[in-house]
């Protein structure tokens, strides 16, 4: 049942989202829609050929394949990790496991490969009978981004005629802080010069965004392998993060999201229903000021905000802005 070979171009993606930004293999599965086990036989075709994202960035897509299929090595018997001292480590703040299994090649140069040491670890958890409860979303991890339903009107004050603005919204997956603006309309240059605004206004840039299959990222929003826009690629591989689409149908995957443009339509859009606007500059600076007041509005039957949940556990976990705002300046 031997399985189609991807192509080289998509391993070495595989092994930017794995080791270059450090996701999961169920993120770099649904990132490049292959499956978890297509993941995990590359990284460990990778691994056993001694490779790492520097080595594997630098070479061409001849001498990636040549280092990737070699002849198979026999097994040997390899020494065990002491798991329940890896799980206790795993507890501690900036731990990981990438961490831990380099620490434990330089105790055992000879031991299991870095996905033979996770999967060990959680067929340990498993039988030792640890929660398996879903975690919440990672500080610095993920921002769900969207258009809101609603759109608000500008005039033109010489014409007097008027036109339906777009609103952007972004969330962050940890602090459920928001940021949103208004466009002219929802196409390619807006999209990505939204995303550049929404990381200046973080101060930083998380791993993943996850937007919905709209045309502007998507040129080709098929189930199992939709085409992100080339731009909107360049802006994540600028950026040094993974775009994971929503899956159609699959409301959880979009809920904090969904959940943030009600909080815009309601608490910056309809309060400045009977406003009138006439430069689109003029409505951005409007719904920066109502997204201050919710951003920084305690949460219901909490005593902290947005903002504050930001700035103690999210803020310091987002990637660092890259020197200048996108890939091609001329795009600003």
């Amino acid at each position: 049942m031997a399985q189609r070979r991807l192509t080289v171009r998509k391993i070495k993606e595989t092994l930017r989202l794995k080791w270059g930004l450090g996701l999961s293999s169920r993120q770099v599965a649904a990132s490049l829609r292959i499956s978890h086990s297509t993941v995990g036989e590359y990284l460990k075709r990778a691994e056993q050929a001694g490779m790492d994202w520097e080595q594997v960035e630098s070479l061409s897509e001849a001498a990636i394949a040549e280092q990737l299929f070699p002849p198979q090595k026999a097994n040997r018997e390899r020494a065990e990790p002491d798991w329940a001292q890896v799980d206790t480590e795993l507890q501690r703040k900036g731990v990981t496991r990438m961490l831990l299994w380099q620490e434990y090649l330089e105790e055992y140069p000879d031991g299991y490969s870095y996905s033979q040491f996770c999967e060990r670890y959680r067929k340990w958890r498993k039988s030792a009978e640890k929660t398996t409860m879903r975690k919440p979303k990672k500080a610095g991890e993920e921002v769900e981004v969207d258009y809101a339903g609603l759109t608000v009107p500008v005039t033109n004050p010489k014409t007097g005629e008027t036109h339906e603005m777009q609103i952007f919204v972004g969330v962050l997956g940890a602090s459920g802080y928001i940021y949103c603006e208004a466009h002219r309309s929802q196409n390619l240059p807006n999209w990505v010069r939204a995303h550049v605004h929404m990381f200046e206004f973080y101060g930083g840039v998380p791993r993943i965004v996850r937007p919905d299959n709209l045309k502007a990222g998507v040129t080709k929003p098929c189930f199992y392998e939709p085409d992100l826009n080339p731009t909107y690629h360049e802006l994540a591989q600028h950026y040094h993060l993974a775009v994971i689409l929503a899956r159609v149908a699959k409301p959880t995957d979009k809920g904090l999201g969904e959940n943030a443009v009600q909080q815009v339509e309601r608490w910056v859009l309809a309060p400045l229903r009977k406003e009138r606007f006439f430069s689109l500059y003029e409505l951005n600076q409007a719904v920066r000021k109502r997204l201050t007041w919710l951003n920084e509005r305690c949460l219901s039957h909490q005593s902290h905000s947005r903002k504050s949940l930001f700035e103690a556990n999210e803020k310091d976990a987002l990637q660092p802005l890259p020197p200048y705002p996108s890939a091609k300046r001329s795009s600003s």
